[in-house]
């Protein structure tokens, strides 16, 4: 099963970046603020980017990578 790593632009312009299996249902969990503490308050606008990993492995090292870049 592929794995996604994202980055989301919200509504306040920043980037949240998170990992799942498909992309369309976890955007509508942030969409309706099930997806994450962050994204509750401030929703999602659009994807920025996302990438496919062929393991969970992968899109966490990856995710982590990401999300130290400053």
């Amino acid at each position: 099963m592929p794995y996604f790593v994202y980055i989301l632009e919200c509504s306040n312009r920043a980037l949240y970046t998170g990992i799942t299996t498909s992309l369309e249902r976890r955007y509508a969990e942030h969409k309706r603020g099930k997806g994450g503490h962050y994204t509750s308050s401030n929703p999602p606008v659009r994807y920025r980017y996302f990438e496919e990993h062929a393991s969970r492995s992968d899109a966490l090292k990856r995710e982590a990578q990401i999300k130290n870049w400053s």
